[in-house]
């Protein structure tokens, strides 16, 4: 045996070792009998259908070798078409804790309407090889794999990508690169794809008004493992399919209770404290990121390398966009659509289709007769998604004239409220007209027990409510438009009324509608505001609230006053007493209310753990474990007109909803 040799069978030997004792460690799967029986027939139909090879290692231009299996019609005439799938997540075709193959309706789906599906792991996850960087390799990697696919025999040299969160946020920075074998995408819950676009610099769901959305910090503690073991690279294919069926590299992470861990202090040693894995986070990593994610600011350069779609990158391919009202980040999604819309070249512009659904993150495919989203009923909110997104495909890989995708409108968005679909060529909805409410009280707007009020003019005379916002006791985040945050916040809408009983949140209502009125687009907040700390943030709700007194939040944002000038600007501290403007990134919905029904928006200083606290101090927040108390304060008056500016369309919800 040579030294070689050797080394390659002491490396399997010990990846198995470590892989087998994590393997052991684990619980037995729970699935059902019948469950199990079901996936054996469905993996027994693709092998009669298909033409599968599994843990083909595919080469990038570094030569870092990406796990894909690859999936193709076995009874095809010629050269078929592509739904390409890449992902963080653990495609193995084998379910290592239920002892039975994996769930393979997708596959199977695509391969009896005629397509090739091909399923392809990040670098860095499972079998992939190297190094997982969330801004590094995503753009070459795509590329790369876009190359290998259209170049093989049985390619009819035309690519489809499909696919939600993780799945979905790599589509949009690849496909600006114009691989000729991209002909069309579907992205769904894509918002930590985007980068940059109109006003919103959320780089990737990271931030939101300045803030860091906290949602990655749980994410990353399970994705960003640099350590793990791995196969000698001279590992023959088949052995590698075999190995799968009995360790499949997938990392079992502790569970943790988000709802405690995200309240340590200083916030980058969050995972750090939960004994998480190192990376990106908090790390600096071996390859050059730019720093931690933790220690960038909005407008970072490094931001601008690597996987985020920006809107100075070109888009010019049909797009299916899916994106839903209690995901993440739908205002950036919604912007980004109608961008490329607007900029795309030639027949692209109008080959772009948006689905708005009421549902929290890539939860399109559970939306029932009766949809539930958090405590509030939605009505019956199901779509024939497989339908529609083979229609879309059909059309631009296959090259069908008809399709199912000619009835779909450009715009099809569900109105909360009436619990109906709508449809529109643009989004807005076409005649939308914006309506201002002022924001006035008596001074005394504290709770929903103070005096706020919306009206259609602003008072005359500056009756300031003003709060303390202390970051160890701020106000709490509960439901609302988020995901991947754990135990820590269920995404949706719930009656709010209890977080509005803190007098560190001001409460302004309108007065009830006397006919109905339908919000349907962005929704601007602009307050005038003071604070004796040098620097604080602004948090806004904005509701329905019922007949009897539930009240429903429909989104939210927040503002990060040292980046008020603008998150490519010097910070602009505050000084104590002084009256700044700030108008927050447009939050967006589609909500009906009925008569009877109100307007509400809160203000406050937190949403935690839906973004940071901010400390108070002017510091970098991250690196802080002690925050300073701001007494803060909204202004309303002619001379400081604070309002809220929705959208309108004018229309008559059906008679038949009911609350």
């Amino acid at each position: 045996m040579t030294a070689s040799v050797r080394r390659a069978t002491l490396l399997v030997a010990i990846s198995l070792t470590l892989i087998a004792a994590v393997a052991s460690a684990q619980p037995q799967g729970t699935m059902s009998p019948q469950d199990i029986q079901r996936r054996w027939d469905a993996e027994n139909e693709l092998q009669k259908l298909a033409i599968v090879e599994r843990k083909v290692m595919m080469p990038m231009r570094d030569g870092v070798r990406l796990a894909t299996d690859i999936y193709r019609p076995r009874d095809a005439k010629g050269p078929v078409p592509i739904v390409f799938v890449k992902t963080p997540y653990n495609f193995n075709f084998w379910d290592v804790r239920n002892g039975a193959p994996s769930d393979m309706s997708n596959i199977l789906t695509a391969i009896k309407r005629g397509y090739a599906y091909v399923g392809q792991n990040e670098r860095g996850h499972f079998f992939s090889e190297g190094n997982y960087d969330i801004l590094g390799a995503p753009i070459t990697d795509g590329y790369d794999t876009l190359d290998w696919l259209s170049k093989q025999p049985w390619s009819n040299g035309k690519v489809g990508t499909t696919g939600c969160s993780s799945t979905a946020e790599w589509q949009p920075a690849v496909a600006s690169l114009g691989h000729p074998a991209f002909a069309a995408m579907n992205v769904q819950g894509f918002g930590a794809g985007v980068g940059k676009v109109g006003p919103y610099y959320e780089q990737g769901n990271w931030y939101r008004g300045g803030a860091v959305q906290m949602l990655f910090i749980t994410w990353l503690y399970g994705e960003q493992n640099q350590v793990r073991p791995m196969f000698p690279r001279d590992t023959p294919q088949a052995d590698l399919v075999a190995a799968s069926r009995l360790f499949d590299l997938a990392p079992r992470m502790p569970p943790v209770d988000w709802s405690k861990a995200l309240w340590t202090l200083p916030s980058q040693d969050i995972i750090r404290n939960v004994q998480g894995p190192r990376g990106i986070f908090a790390d600096r990593m071996p390859v050059d990121t730019g720093g931690a994610m933790m220690q960038r600011t909005p407008n970072d350069p490094a931001w601008y390398k690597g996987g985020l779609w920006h809107e100075t990158m070109p888009l010019n391919l049909p797009g299916l966009w899916f994106m839903s009202w209690y995901d993440v980040s739908v205002g950036p999604n919604l912007e980004m659509f109608n961008h490329v819309r607007k900029t795309a070249k030639g027949a692209a512009a109008d080959q772009q289709w948006a689905i708005i659904a009421p549902v929290a993150h890539c939860s399109y495919m559970r939306a029932g007769a009766d949809t539930v989203v958090g405590e509030r009923s939605m009505g019956d909110a199901r779509l024939d998604y497989n339908e529609i997104v083979y229609g879309f495909f059909d059309k631009f890989l296959k090259g069908e004239t008809s399709t199912r995708l000619d009835k779909l409108p450009r715009v099809t968005y569900f109105t909360m409220g009436s619990n109906t679909w709508q449809s529109s060529d643009t989004w807005p909805p076409a005649g939308a007209q914006p309506m201002t409410f002022f924001l006035g009280s008596a001074g005394k707007a504290n709770s929903l027990f103070g005096d706020g009020t919306l009206a259609a003019a602003p008072p005359v005379a500056d009756a300031p409510d003003a709060f303390t916002y202390d970051p160890m006791n701020p106000v709490t985040s509960y439901g609302g438009n988020v995901c991947c945050t754990g135990t820590a916040i269920q995404a949706g809408s719930f009656d709010q009324r209890k977080m509005e009983s803190r007098n560190d949140v001001l409460v302004y209502t309108s007065e009830p509608f006397a006919e109905g009125l339908e919000l349907s687009g962005p929704i601007t907040p602009t307050l005038y505001v003071s604070s004796d700390a040098r620097d604080t943030d602004f948090t806004v709700k904005v509701l329905d609230v019922y007949p009897d007194g539930r009240a429903y939040n429909l989104d939210e944002s927040t503002q990060r006053m040292r980046y008020r000038e603008g998150y490519d600007k010097p910070l602009a501290w505050m000084e104590k007493g002084k009256v700044y403007k700030v108008t927050l990134q447009p939050l967006n919905t589609s909500n009906y209310f009925k008569p009877g029904h109100r307007l509400r928006i809160e203000v406050s200083s937190s949403n935690f753990p839906r973004f940071d606290r901010n400390m108070n101090t002017g510091g970098n927040n991250y690196d802080e474990a002690t925050g300073v108390v701001a007494r803060n304060v909204v202004h309303h008056s002619k001379q400081y007109p604070s309002s809220v500016t929705i959208t309108v369309v004018r229309k008559t919800a059906p008679s038949s909803v009911q609350d």
